[in-house]
């Protein structure tokens, strides 16, 4: 039996993950030139608690269930995730009021140990926050990670568990016979398929018109940030939401997992044709500053090192559409899957297995004894006892050269990212943060771009940053 999973995202990456750890041949189609680089790139990387979302939702259903699933997943899979908890703040009783009823509704969410705190506490636990905040609901499971990394990991694992990974081609269509899909026809191959996991993100509407399946429309929401320099880790410890709109949860500020400091994101929706226009506007970036020195005063935004936006797939329903498709029996729909989307993607990713292939579609899958849960991460020799780094320098020179200063990267473990399948700049950024600190790649790109022709054999004009038009250098100024 053959299984296709169309968008290697963080849904996409942990399905195909769930698919091999049964007997299927296992593919995993993705567009762009490495995994991870779509919504999955670039959001605000929090795994949330789940009082945010309505009871009655499919968000609520996933997203407690999910959060509590990042422990043993990230071991497994060695990937960063702390659970800092996180602060809803509010600043008079009317906003005490919203705290009170996301208390109530995150109770009934099933998520555990939400309390809601007076200034004095909340104060002598992140002391630069606002002191004119009066209250605060606290959501000690609320976490952060790094949302390409899950991915990257869950492809790794489910490659070294019989994955075919499949980079670098567009679906383009279907071909279908009695009422079910048979073959997934790329830009360049066709695949068969017995089951089909449209995980496209932005484009999953468009991936189900061509399937001739039920879907809800996408346009994109764009969300506008600001990171800033690891000289500011500590300024707070937790992430703190302002009480939240009917639009957005907020613009925040948050730690991340790598000792930065992250404010935003702004939300604004776009139109449909706008799914690949992640731009920043003066606007947008002015709202994120003036937002979040609003919650903590003292952020000092000189020490801004880099500015972004992401794009979520939002829908009018403003709700995952999970499922199986009435009209074509063998595929499923993950879509629509705006925040908590990173939170839910585990469960999501059990249930789309277990209850909607074998169970509706009843199809009898049977589990691998093969199956291994876990994958290694790239050692981080910086970040070794140094008679250990001196050990490892021992065994192979290149652990001791240092590339990327800002991170601590070494010459090894840019080498293993590129064994590991990076093709292109932002493939070795996403596996070992190298290009990700202070000079944003200023002092290490042209030496990673070296590295990168060396150990692919190619020359240096051919290394991109991520597309395949995105060149860096294209030849020599003299000889």
């Amino acid at each position: 039996m053959k299984a296709v999973v169309i968008g290697a995202g963080v849904f996409g990456a942990l399905v195909a993950r769930e698919l091999t750890r049964y007997d299927l041949e296992v593919t995993l189609i993705e567009k762009n030139l490495d995994v991870g680089w779509g919504v999955t790139k670039a959001n605000s990387a929090i795994v949330h608690a789940g009082y945010d979302d309505p009871p009655e939702t499919v968000r609520a259903r996933f997203c407690a269930k999910g959060n509590a699933m990042y422990e043993e997943l990230s071991k497994e899979l060695d990937f960063e995730f702390k659970r800092v908890g996180s602060f809803v703040v509010a600043f008079n009783d009317e906003e005490l009021k919203e705290l009170e009823r996301l208390l109530k509704q995150g109770e009934k969410n099933g998520v555990p140990g939400l309390r809601i705190l007076e200034r004095d506490e909340l104060l002598s636990m992140e002391p630069s926050l606002n002191p004119e905040i009066k209250y605060a609901l606290y959501a000690p499971t609320a976490g952060i990670t790094e949302p390409w990394m899950v991915a990257i990991a869950a492809v790794e694992n489910a490659v070294k568990n019989g994955l075919k990974l499949v980079l670098g081609e567009r679906v383009t269509g279907f071909e279908k016979a009695n009422g079910r899909v048979k073959k997934v026809i790329t830009d360049k191959n066709e695949y068969e398929a017995d089951i089909v996991i449209n995980c496209a993100g932005l484009y999953a509407d468009e991936i189900a018109k061509m399937a001739g399946v039920e879907y809800v429309p996408i346009h994109p929401r764009k969300g506008e940030y600001i990171l800033l320099d690891k000289k500011l880790q500590g300024l707070v410890r937790r992430v703190i939401f302002p009480a939240p709109t009917k639009i957005s949860k907020g613009i925040l500020v948050l730690p991340t997992v790598d000792g930065g400091i992250l404010l935003g994101p702004t939300a604004e929706d776009l139109p449909q044709d706008m799914k690949d226009r992640p731009i920043t506007t003066r606007e947008g970036l002015e709202k994120v500053r003036s937002f979040t020195k609003r919650l903590v005063p003292s952020i000092d935004l000189s020490l801004a090192i880099k500015t972004f936006s992401g794009l979520r797939p939002e829908s009018p329903q403003k709700d995952f559409f999970i499922g199986v498709s009435e009209s074509v029996k063998n595929f499923v729909n993950v879509m629509a899957t705006r925040s908590p989307g990173l939170t839910a993607a585990p469960a999501v990713a059990k249930y789309v297995v277990e209850e909607l292939i074998q169970e509706k579609m009843k199809l009898q899958l049977m589990k691998k004894e093969s199956f291994d849960p876990h994958r290694e991460g790239i050692k981080r020799y910086a970040s070794l006892p140094l008679e250990e780094w001196q050990k490892e320098i021992e065994k192979d020179p290149r652990a001791g050269r240092m590339v990327c200063f800002c991170n601590e990267v070494t010459e090894k473990e840019i080498v293993e990212a590129i064994r590991r399948g990076a093709r292109t700049l932002d493939g070795i950024k996403f596996r070992t943060r190298a290009m990700f600190g202070r000079c944003q790649g200023g002092f290490c790109m042209v030496k990673i771009m070296k590295i990168l022709a060396r150990e692919l054999g190619v020359d240096i004009c051919e290394i991109r940053m991520n597309s395949k038009g995105s060149w860096v250098v294209n030849g020599k100024v003299r000889e």
